[in-house]
């Protein structure tokens, strides 16, 4: 660095300011001249108490004296120690007490250093700059400390923003993907939200946290994404479907979890699970697989159900849909069969907010146009 330079970056250095306490003014009027000649501002009290009032962030040293009126030096410094504002002001005691003890005491009250009048300007300057280099350099590790946590704090905030624009168009992927699946099916969007809620409300008490509940109430939403894979003359068949129709159709839970394996995406991921399960029964009569109890997920056990009701309430192309009267009939019928025992308990203990879904997403209402929103924060 250049003379210049130095010279420049020297006059943009805030000069130090200390602050002189001593209830005698003569002494204070000695130590501000003292101070001056260093370049130093100063800062005067004349007791203990005026001496914490003024003590802060913007004080680089104290000039203590121990013996005053009301709050002695020491009282003085273990008030300015146990303030966070003011614990970390290097502080010099000032005092004509030359007993060890009196040191001592001086230390154990948080003093740094000590001068014994009648004080001699070269040793002022000597232990005074040595501390005010510490509080310097105190103070750019403290300035250091709060710049890089206002760059975490950055980083971080764009870092979730970033996350949040990842997750919404994961979303949107996933909705166009789902969408794409019901072209083929006579399914309507009115079933999935129906469908998706009722997996929510369903996950919601079984312990899942609110972030597992959107999870799987995104990722319920493509339980049938298989049947892209399927041929509409099996799809769309008003009739009942053949022993060899019905092998394909029942390939669409294998078809999805191919089409959803191997994804980064937790949705996916879940996704994969749902599809591959959510034919499955709690006896061990479902497929593709044939598991049993607690073998199957608990994604496709919820799943099931939720899908289940909904399908029986809700009109195909092969029959009419069901009144809720005789599909809750269907729903007790096949407790610890075909569903999950305690599922269907649940199901039951929620039933007033899944009539309330049924309701709100009812064909005669507009079909909203995604079925789940952004994901919870925190």
């Amino acid at each position: 660095m250049s003379s210049e330079l130095k010279i420049q970056d020297s006059k943009k250095r805030r000069r130090k300011r200390v602050l002189i306490v001593d209830d005698e003014e003569i002494n204070r009027q000695l130590f501000e001249a003292m101070l001056a000649s260093f370049g130093h501002e100063t800062e005067l009290a004349s007791d203990g108490r005026e001496a914490v009032s003024k003590a802060g962030p913007h004080i680089d040293l104290i000039l203590m004296d121990v013996i005053m009126p009301g709050m002695n030096g020491y009282e003085a410094v273990r008030s300015i120690r146990a303030n966070p504002d003011t614990r970390h002001i290097p502080v010099i005691m000032i005092t004509a007490l030359s007993e060890k003890s009196d040191r001592l005491r001086a230390v154990e009250a948080g003093a740094n250093d000590f001068i014994s009048k009648p004080i001699e300007k070269l040793e002022l300057r000597v232990r005074s700059t040595s501390l005010l280099k510490m509080k310097e350099a105190q103070d750019s590790i403290k300035n250091y400390n709060a710049r890089l946590e206002d760059e975490v704090v950055r980083r971080t905030t764009d870092l979730r923003l970033a996350l949040e624009r990842i997750s919404r168009a994961n979303l949107d992927t996933i909705q166009r993907l789902v969408l794409a699946s019901q072209r083929k099916d006579d399914d309507t969007g009115s079933h999935i939200v129906r469908m998706s809620n009722y997996v929510a409300i369903l996950a919601g008490e079984n312990g899942l946290s609110s972030n597992q509940v959107h999870t799987l109430k995104v990722a319920s939403t493509m339980h049938d994404i298989g049947k892209i894979g399927i041929p509409d003359s099996i799809l769309l068949k008003p009739g009942k479907l053949n022993p060899d129709e019905w092998k394909v159709m029942k390939s669409h839970t294998t078809m999805g979890s191919e089409i959803l394996k191997g994804s980064s995406s937790e949705y996916l991921q879940i996704g994969e699970v749902i599809a591959a399960t959510h034919h499955e029964q709690w006896d061990g009569g479902g497929y593709p697989l044939g598991l049993k109890r607690d073998e199957i997920p608990i994604e496709g056990r919820i799943t099931a159900l939720a899908d289940v009701f909904d399908a029986l309430t809700s009109a195909r192309t092969y029959r009419r849909a069901l009144n809720n009267e005789k599909a809750l009939e269907m729903i007790r019928k096949w407790k610890g069969n075909h569903f999950d025992p305690k599922q269907v308990d649940v199901f039951f203990k929620k039933l007033p907010e899944i009539m309330k879904i049924q309701e709100e997403f009812s064909e005669e209402h507009t079909p909203v146009s995604g079925p789940f929103p952004d994901p919870p924060t925190g």
